[in-house]
């Protein structure tokens, strides 16, 4: 029977998989998430059922849209899969099976969807347009809040901890309201700060800061591997891309945190 949960909950998550992308793909564009048919980029043409089957689809049709032929970005079939792993792995380290289900651990699971649903949605972006749009920074507000509010629930000891991200959520949003009006270039920079408080609530407060020093680790690696190569090449053009921190951000909090659940299941 625990074999049938896990090919569910795989099921479960392909399918949110399957609107990762779409959001991805529409929130830049300002297009509804929710009530738009879906249809292909190239073409326009509505999809059919069986066009959006998750993974399997893509498998089927050979990665090419039915109607156009034109080929379909590797990414749907990546982000559906590690969805569904990400689901199932989420699951068993949470000791998911049908002797032990309970409702606490139901609502817990249900929150940390929807926290990875907030990271991958803010990273698939951040890779592809290096932005963090304001509709997901509130997305993740809310449920910043919300698992708050559940955490207090099971833990009222920490109401005070709880009082300090919000106080937090607070002034950032009123210091962006304030400083965007002049300084737009610093839309950014604020959404990597909304990100880093979300994950600090979700993944604690030692996971965001492993988050933060893998990072700008990795940042100091690559600028230095730059700053090498232009000392090799002095006519070459000395440039520096902008690099999407909220991307790299999302991928190394949620291997932390996977690292962390896995730690803690194994431990002796």
């Amino acid at each position: 029977m625990d074999y049938i949960l896990y090919l569910f909950i795989f099921a479960i998550g392909i399918t949110f998989g399957s609107f990762y992308t779409l959001a991805i793909y529409r929130i830049p564009k300002t297009q509804d998430i929710l009530h738009t048919h879906s249809y292909c980029p190239k073409c326009e043409h509505k999809l059919g059922f069986f066009d959006l089957i998750p993974l399997f689809s893509y498998i089927f049709l050979g990665g090419k849209c039915r109607y156009c032929k034109d080929k379909i970005r590797p990414r749907y079939f990546v982000i559906e899969l590690l969805s569904g792993l990400f689901f199932m792995l989420l699951a068993f380290l949470m000791n998911f099976t049908v002797s032990t289900l309970s409702l606490s651990k139901l609502v817990e699971f249900g929150l940390m969807v929807l926290y990875f649903s907030y990271i991958v949605i803010m990273a698939g972006i951040d890779k592809e347009y290096r932005q963090i749009q304001d509709s997901v920074i509130y997305y993740g507000i809310v449920i910043g809040i919300l698992y708050m509010i559940y955490l207090y629930v099971i833990d009222p000891t920490s109401i005070y901890r709880y009082g300090i991200y919000v106080i937090l959520y607070a002034v950032t949003l009123i210091a962006s309201n304030i400083t965007l009006k002049k300084y737009a270039s610093n839309k950014y920079a604020f959404g990597i700060i909304f990100t880093l408080i979300t994950m600090a609530i979700f993944t604690q407060k030692y996971v965001t800061i492993l988050t933060i020093v893998a990072v700008l680790l990795a940042i100091f690696i690559y600028l230095l591997i730059k700053k090498i190569q232009n000392l090799k090449n002095p006519t070459k053009e000395n440039y520096f891309p902008k690099m999407q921190i909220g991307y790299m951000l999302g991928i190394t909090n949620i291997s932390f945190l996977l690292y962390i659940l896995a730690h803690n299941q194994f431990m002796v």
